[in-house]
């Protein structure tokens, strides 16, 4: 498995990824895998932000579809024309940490450190993260966290996790459940995410 780029940001609860390929990073709701210095040990995050822009502090891209000779360039044909702009601009993404792995064993709690800056990250493949979501344990802590989309990042998870296994419907019935059980008291909510996993 390729690595997709490495951790440039770390705490506790979440994690920041400088992609290596410009405009390429795992999609909302994706599960990723970070290394730690431990062995055998990574920590599971969820995609909910991805972002591109300046490399430099504070700086911003600038406009580069007309040139001033009045030659317009549209979408793909900015970056063919400026190929520069993989040295400028950099993709990035957070994920919110939802569980590690030590010894193949899956705990979907937070880990005992935080993935170090500068080490691997990796997006998860499907047997990954079917094996990961067999367990609803997780859920909690995303449908509670603070400052992220929480509600429309468990649905995107969701409905992976459930496009990951031959019994779809089965898994999406079991978290739906699970989500069920979490959101009790808040009926609106409960419905409009509910709708949101729905296939």
């Amino acid at each position: 498995m390729d690595r997709i780029g490495e951790v440039i940001e770390s705490s506790t609860t979440r994690f920041t990824t400088g992609t290596y390929e410009l405009l390429t990073a795992p999609p909302f709701g994706a599960l990723v895998r970070a290394q730690t210095r431990v062995p055998g040990m990574a920590v599971y995050g969820l995609v909910y932000e991805i972002r591109t822009g300046s490399k430099e502090p504070g700086g911003r891209a600038v406009v580069r579809g007309r040139t001033y000779t009045g030659h317009e360039l549209y979408d793909a044909e900015i970056y063919h024309e400026h190929p520069d702009l993989a040295e400028v601009l950099q993709t990035e993404f957070s994920a919110i940490t939802v569980g590690f792995v030590e010894e193949e064993r899956i705990y979907h709690y937070l880990p005992p450190h935080p993935p170090p800056v500068h080490y691997s990250v990796y997006q998860c493949d499907l047997e990954e993260l079917t094996k990961f979501s067999t367990s609803c344990d997780f859920f909690r802590g995303v449908l509670f966290a603070h400052q992220i989309p929480s509600d429309e990042l468990l649905a995107a998870m969701i409905r992976s996790a459930a496009r990951a296994r031959s019994d779809g419907r089965t898994y999406l019935v079991h978290a739906g459940r699970e989500v069920a059980g979490l959101l009790k008291d808040d009926y609106d909510r409960l419905t409009a995410l509910l709708r949101r996993i729905r296939p």
